[in-house]
């Protein structure tokens, strides 16, 4: 790592965990959310990143859906946050365990709204009814279908099966959105330059009924036009 690169690193670690001791303190949804943005802003701000939205005007400006994302960068869920920060829809993150237990956004992830996800765990049950709980307040749901982190030199990875199956649960209609740019080129760009504004984009697809059969991967890459 040179300089810049453990300067950025220090900051981040300083504003996470300052935001997750906040975060720990506060009590309603709203609250978090309003938080998680005020977080968004000011490392945005640090980094010089700003967001584009393509076909703004696909985006509802009310209600409950599954947001569904490809996912290639650790900032992916800050550009999601950017793109619904001026609308009311107001949504629970699924985060895994391991982000539950890390160092660096343990305490963020935690209190920050979102629903855990244990992969290893042998009753699910928990998970679901955290889910109904959630979506019974007026709560969206945010996940990455293809699980984890794509790190391999594609737009997208395979999705699982478990968004499909939340949406059904819930009744939840499906809010495709696809990052565009790859973010971990931007992000690099802006730790070590930082000398103007970088912009992202991403692109608002089409609403998916949560009762459409074909399988969720192909309507998305169908609406946002990706090879297979």
């Amino acid at each position: 790592m040179n300089f810049k690169q453990i300067k950025m690193a220090i900051y981040s670690t300083y504003l996470t965990n300052k935001f997750g001791f906040r975060l720990k303190k506060t009590k309603t949804r709203d609250e978090k959310i309003l938080l998680r943005q005020e977080y968004t802003k000011a490392l945005f701000a640090k980094l010089k990143i700003d967001v584009n939205i393509i076909n703004k005007e696909r985006l509802p400006q009310d209600g409950k859906f599954l947001l569904i994302s490809n996912h290639r960068s650790i900032i992916d869920p800050l550009i999601i946050e950017r793109t619904f920060m001026n609308i009311n829809i107001k949504g629970y993150w699924v985060a895994k365990k391991e982000l539950y237990n890390s160092f660096f956004f343990g305490m963020f992830t935690r209190n920050a709204g979102s629903i855990l996800l244990d992969r290893e765990a042998k009753n699910m049950s928990p998970f679901f009814k955290r889910l109904k709980e959630v979506v019974s307040e007026g709560t969206s749901i945010f996940i990455f279908p293809e699980g984890t982190r794509n790190k391999e030199n594609t737009p997208l990875s395979s999705f699982k099966e478990g968004a499909r199956i939340i949406a059904l649960k819930n009744r939840l209609p499906i809010l495709p959105v696809f990052i565009r740019t790859n973010a971990n080129e931007i992000l690099k760009e802006a730790i070590n330059k930082r000398d103007k504004t970088l912009i992202i984009d991403i692109e608002i697809g089409t609403i998916i009924d949560y009762k459409d059969k074909t399988s969720l991967e192909e309507n998305y890459r169908n609406i946002f036009n990706l090879d297979k």
